[in-house]
């Protein structure tokens, strides 16, 4: 057997691992952004400029049952996009950090307690799900917040500058989110909070597909 002539197709095989992790980056974030559009038209009387993402998959909500399994398939493409991340930094150990991130991102979103819907909340209904869905809520974006800093050192100057942005927005538009949360547990109006929650998300999903861009075009010059 002549091993230099598997050489190639060892090469190949190699790159087409490298695309199909990295790529899964970019595949989550349009997954996430198709539910954040179809989801919502199942349920009549949801608002999405008022009501927040997590009613969509609050015990008993109408689109709980689509929702669930579409989010374990989007944050489990998110742990295999991480992992692609660790496996082919190539010594890069801020993006490998940013790939440990994103894994545990991933694998904790699988297990996500649930709401429940405002009239629940306002009646005093609330469980100690309600309580484990603020820890995981509050987790989840400190992670995201940790994957975009370690982001910033992993590449040049461009996609620094572009993630410390991301920073910003998130931050802005966290603290509008949290402002309205008290009124959504009291079943009060939140004409933004669906607004402010979705821009926050974008720049997350936005980042995301960015940073795998990057990556499958950084590996094609490898």
């Amino acid at each position: 057997m002549n091993i230099n002539s598997s050489i190639p197709a060892k090469i190949a095989e190699i790159s087409s691992a490298k695309k199909l992790f990295l790529s899964c980056g970019i595949i989550s974030s349009l997954l996430y952004a198709g539910m954040l559009v179809f989801v919502p038209m199942q349920w009549n009387d949801y608002s999405s400029a008022s009501q927040t993402v997590s009613e969509l998959s609050a015990i008993n909500a109408p689109t709980r049952t689509l929702w669930v399994p579409l989010g374990i398939a989007y944050t489990l493409l998110m742990a295999v996009f991480g992992f692609g991340i660790q496996k082919f930094a190539n010594g890069n150990r801020p993006l490998k950090i940013v790939g440990t991130i994103i894994i545990i991102y991933g694998l904790i979103g699988i297990f996500w307690p649930p709401m429940h819907q405002r009239e629940v909340l306002a009646a005093n209904g609330q469980t100690l799900t309600d309580t484990l869905h603020i820890v995981w809520t509050v987790v989840t974006v400190l992670l995201m917040l940790l994957a975009i800093g370690f982001g910033t050192i992993a590449f040049g100057k461009w996609f620094r500058i572009y993630s410390i942005i991301t920073i910003l927005i998130l931050l802005l538009f966290g603290i509008l989110t949290a402002v309205d949360a008290p009124r959504v547990q009291a079943n009060l109006p939140t004409p933004m909070a669906g607004i402010w929650e979705r821009i926050n998300i974008g720049v997350f999903l936005l980042w995301v597909s960015v940073l795998s861009l990057v990556l499958l075009r950084t590996k094609k010059q490898d």
